[in-house]
């Protein structure tokens, strides 16, 4: 065969291209491992930092990061239901799959769709933890979308089902500088100890339009504003009040306010 055939040519790129997809598919294979190790870290570190288990005096290595992720209490809830499903494992649900997946999730109306999710699964997990056999915290996932990107984060509240522990935004793409303001700490922390239902049950957290004048009615629902970035703050108001609003957590809350949960394993001293 002539070196400088067509032909040749054709058999060299094939092979090339052989090749190279060979590589590429066994890197695939061998990282994923690692890939998916990376993200069940980053998950726990996201949700271990709204327990109040993290020692403060130092930091905590990522192999301890995932001993302390395991001993939480993680559990499925149906949403619909308002109540635990005993059914799913909360080891291996994929709460993404699930909000997609036609059998799992449920559309929701638009004039409904506070957060513009347009479904949402019937199920999340939950994570809380205990002080002896008392609920000490409750962690929920919560999103929603924001001016250029969908917002996922985590909201803890304390015992009493109401009061604001901890807020994390893990996933965002908004304007930077702006928008993505929602994942710096010193304004996350502003979160705490803000209440998202009145007195009567309506949810009235909101991010506010400006600095919280303390001793304000609203104050004690309100967080600081995002600095020039407004559509960003309507629409971390708008998702809290959709995920904690009669379509989404409200009714678990009260049921399990209600109903208080047993913590596994019996009495703990």
């Amino acid at each position: 065969m002539n070196r400088d055939s067509p032909s040749k040519a054709v058999m060299v790129v094939m092979l090339t291209a052989l090749v190279c997809s060979g590589l590429v598919s066994a890197a695939v294979v061998l990282l994923r491992p690692i890939q998916l190790n990376n993200q069940m870290l980053e998950q726990s570190r996201n949700i271990m930092r709204l327990t109040g288990l993290l020692p403060e005096q130092r930091q905590v290595e990522d192999e301890e990061m995932l001993d302390l992720f395991q001993t939480l209490d993680r559990r499925i809830v149906n949403i619909d239901s308002a109540g635990f499903d005993e059914e799913i494992d909360p080891l291996t649900f994929n709460q993404r799959r699930a909000d997609s997946d036609p059998e799992m999730s449920v559309a929701i109306p638009s004039d409904l769709d506070l957060a513009s999710l347009s479904r949402r699964s019937r199920y999340t997990p939950v994570y809380m933890v205990w002080k002896g056999n008392q609920l000490d915290r409750l962690i929920l996932p919560v999103r929603g979308n924001g001016m250029w990107s969908m917002l996922r984060g985590y909201i803890a509240l304390e015992s009493d089902l109401n009061t604001i522990s901890g807020m994390t935004f893990y996933e965002q793409n908004e304007t930077p500088g702006l928008g993505d303001q929602i994942t710096h700490e010193h304004w996350l922390k502003k979160w705490q100890g803000r209440r998202i239902y009145d007195d009567r049950g309506n949810p009235r957290f909101r991010i506010s339009e400006g600095d919280v004048q303390p001793g304000t009615a609203m104050a004690e629902y309100e967080v600081d504003a995002l600095t020039g970035a407004t559509v960003t703050g309507n629409a971390v108001t708008s998702l809290v009040h959709y995920w904690f609003g009669p379509n989404g957590y409200q009714p678990f809350l009260v049921a399990l306010h209600e109903h208080p949960p047993e913590r596994p394993g019996g009495v703990t001293p």
